[in-house]
């Protein structure tokens, strides 16, 4: 397989760290350098470094961006690694704005209706509200989604507050009801 023309010929001898990221596996992408990769590509590199490690045995260090002459980490590794923390840390909160806010049940129609809807499951989130669809806008982002908004108890993180007003979490800034949808309706058809 590693050998000329073999399948992962390419991989041979050369660290191609970005290719597993990247899925580009021309000699153009078959590099080291990780620079630049988005978080979920840096996500990819570690779900590989651990498909390896649990995989196989080390056999050594390859000399070039990553370890010295010596085997000793370099600082391009250490802000690789670096970039995967970040990474993982941006995945948990995403995770948890999730479950916070899931993201609605959805359906268009050729007749251009589109019907968005809440239950106990949508958006991949199991929990024991339905919630109401709203639109959610992220500073920074353009445009808005669809999301489930816990309509009763205490807002999101203080749920033990006894001062609130029984809304969940439809105060909250970053979301927007749907024109012409009754506002505590668990779907809406536009």
């Amino acid at each position: 397989h590693y050998g000329p023309g073999g399948a992962y010929s390419g991989l041979a001898g050369r660290d191609a760290t970005r290719a597993f990221a990247t899925g580009d596996f021309t000699p153009a992408g078959l590099v080291d350098d990780v620079s630049g990769l988005a978080e979920g590509e840096m996500l990819a590199i570690r779900s590989w470094l651990t498909f390896y490690s649990n995989n196989y045995i080390p056999v050594g260090k390859l000399v070039g961006r990553f370890y010295d002459e010596n085997g000793a980490p370099t600082e391009a590794l250490r802000q690789a690694e670096a970039a995967i923390e970040e990474a993982l840390k941006l995945q948990a909160e995403s995770e948890q704005r999730k479950q916070q806010f899931p993201p609605c049940n959805s359906e268009w129609s050729s007749a251009g209706d589109s019907r968005f809807w809440c239950s106990r499951q949508s958006g991949g989130v199991n929990r024991d509200w339905t919630g109401v669809p709203r639109q959610l806008y992220r500073p920074g982002s353009r445009g808005s989604h669809c999301v489930c908004v816990r309509s009763t108890g205490p807002p999101w993180g203080q749920p033990e507050s006894t001062e609130h007003g029984d809304r969940g979490d439809l105060d909250n800034p970053h979301l927007k009801e749907y024109d012409g949808c009754h506002p505590l309706a668990e779907q809406c058809v536009l």
